[in-house]
């Protein structure tokens, strides 16, 4: 309970954070697939539009970057050091606003999709991959121009404030261990003051919840 109070006022906060403008530049033609042809076609861009869809209904979060002045070795690297279940990819503001027509991530079309965007699509591990991001930029020296430009979650935009705030809550996987955790030590504390010598019944049945409720 007390996880899920922490959860729901922080997600809150985050969203008082007004997305951060972002800046118009160019990015190089194979960063994007150009160069092989694979995102100029008909039917390149119909696989692209598919293929962003399908990451887009695993992810349980998506933010972007910008583009420009990364290499295609540099993507390359940043890729073998994300947690996995995330995926980076660089897409074209067109092909993005076709592909998150309809679904929970359409607010992204608002305010993001100007300038040359890279994106991250994140199934479990948002602070991880944000934890990656900033180490790669300021191994880079990109720091001062690549930070994350804003992301959305269950529908909602947030800043650059607000995807920081909400790389910080514990995941899902943290959530259902600390909750396990909590479960399985509750019988324990309840037998150890039960037992307690010289115990009187009701005085251990007080002290054994209030053990439950910490």
């Amino acid at each position: 309970m007390k996880q899920s109070l922490v959860l729901m006022s922080l997600v809150a906060s985050a969203a008082a954070f007004s997305p951060v403008p972002q800046a118009s530049s160019t990015s190089s033609t194979a960063l994007f697939g150009g160069a092989r042809g694979g995102a100029t076609t008909l039917d390149g861009k119909k696989a692209t539009v598919t293929h962003v869809k399908e990451l887009l209904d695993s992810s349980e979060m998506v933010f972007t970057v910008p583009a420009s002045g990364i290499t295609v070795s540099k993507v390359q690297g940043l890729r073998r050091n994300l947690p996995e279940g995330t995926t980076v990819k660089v897409v074209k503001n067109k092909l993005m606003a076709r592909a998150i027509e309809g679904t929970e991530y359409a607010p992204i079309g608002d305010q993001f999709l100007t300038g040359a965007n890279m994106w991250f699509f994140i199934e479990e591990d948002i602070g991880g991959t944000v934890k990656t991001w900033n180490q790669f930029v300021k191994e880079a020296g990109l720091k001062d121009t690549h930070s994350i430009l804003g992301g959305n979650i269950e529908g909602v935009n947030y800043d650059t404030k607000g995807v920081d705030a909400i790389s910080k809550l514990p995941s899902k996987m943290e959530l259902i261990a600390q909750i396990a955790g909590a479960v399985k030590a509750v019988p324990t504390k309840v037998a150890r003051v039960v037992k307690a010598p010289g115990m009187k019944v009701a005085r251990a049945i007080k002290l054994a919840g209030e053990e439950v409720n910490k």
